[in-house]
């Protein structure tokens, strides 16, 4: 067992190493059993976990860590930032062009992420030799903002996002079990105060002051979702097709931060990927986030936003969908072509009802043409 100082000089070479492979914000506390049970319970029971199954499984361990790994004694907490695109200034909808979430640009943050923190692991057991460290980036059943905050990354705003005086919330939260015992810190205070930009800016109204319905969330919507997405919230989706930043847009603790050379990565044309055959999309997408949200699942928002940019020019490459293969894009672009209105969108949906053998395609037909 270390001393007093020697934890406290464990804490803080671990912070250096992290910065030195590229975490600017690092902090650790003890392990314990977090005393979120019983809010996770309601919020299970209320069902806000929506297609999420997988958050109502191994919940001991997202409250103690150590269910797991019983030789841990630690959390080191890591931010890893990224930089958003300045808001689109362009027509979206006269170009027809859809919005990626900014987390999403690049290579899968799962991979950017998980090697910096194998070379952190490698450094840090040259400094403790014999250490055990085990990582996760956004895997597995922990709670990484109840952690981070533990940590002192931190506070919880909102919301529902870590916030840092200097980093705001662009960051990646990633983590290492570790069996050194390392010193608790005090937790950060919450600077939101009496704002609530991230509530007013939330078009589905998903956010409650710090919680979420994720059920009425476009990031949970766009990615998560695999079913249809809910007719009276489709049109809330705007051009999002990928996630959701509106609520880190409108928070005060974000304020200049962008990255201009990313946007048009950001801003795709929306006729191109309604196009994508199984092959295009892993060609396009399949090394990055996006593939998350798998082919169908992009091109029924692909749809809705298209349905969503009262542009005719959209007809085209909806029609041609009512083609696709899968029954869950077909279904979502007849919405979007009654959304569109006019006779070249009637016609093709006349003409789609006839050959329609899949029940939620066809009764999404029907809707549309009625």
């Amino acid at each position: 067992m270390l001393d007093g100082t020697a934890v406290a000089t464990a804490a803080e070479r671990i912070a250096r190493e992290a910065r030195l492979v590229g975490f600017p914000l690092a902090g650790s506390t003890p392990l314990g059993a977090l005393d979120r049970g019983p809010f996770l319970e309601r919020w299970l029971a209320e069902g806000r976990a929506g297609e999420m199954g997988y958050l109502a499984r191994r919940t001991a361990e997202r409250m103690d860590p150590r269910m797991a790994f019983p030789w841990a004694c630690s959390i080191v907490s890591l931010a890893y930032p990224y930089r958003p695109p300045p808001a689109p200034a362009g027509d979206w909808q006269a170009e027809l062009r859809g919005r990626i979430a900014a987390y999403a640009l690049g290579v899968d943050y799962h991979d950017r992420v998980g090697a910096l923190l194998e070379r952190l692991i490698a450094r840090l057991q040259d400094v403790f030799p014999g250490a055990r460290f085990r990582p996760y980036v956004d895997t597995g059943p922990v709670l990484e903002r109840e952690w981070a905050a533990r940590a002192g990354l931190g506070w919880i705003g909102k919301n529902t996002l870590v916030l840092h005086r200097s980093a705001g919330s662009y960051f990646f939260l990633a983590e290492l079990l570790t069996d050194l015992s390392l010193d608790a810190v005090p937790l950060p205070a919450d600077h939101c105060g009496t704002c609530t930009r991230c509530l007013t800016a939330c078009p589905t109204g998903a956010l409650e002051a710090y919680a979420m319905d994720p059920r009425r969330c476009i990031s949970y919507l766009t990615i998560e979702h695999r079913s249809a997405i809910p007719r009276e919230l489709r049109p809330h989706l705007g051009n999002w097709i990928f996630g959701c930043d509106l609520c880190q847009q409108a928070c005060p603790w974000n304020a200049g931060a962008s990255d201009t050379g990313a946007a048009e990565a950001l801003m795709p044309r929306l006729p191109p990927l309604l196009e994508l055959d199984a092959a295009g999309f892993r060609a396009r997408f399949g090394r990055t986030a996006v593939a998350r949200a798998k082919r169908r699942g992009l091109l029924r928002n692909v749809a809705v936003v298209l349905g969503n940019s009262e542009n005719p020019e959209a007809v085209p490459p909806l029609a041609a969908a009512l083609l696709d293969p899968e029954p869950l894009v077909r279904g979502h672009a007849a919405w979007a072509l009654g959304r569109l209105g006019g006779a070249a969108a009637r016609h093709s949906l006349e003409a789609a009802r006839a050959r329609e053998t899949d029940p939620g395609a066809a009764a999404e037909i029907e809707a549309a043409l009625a």
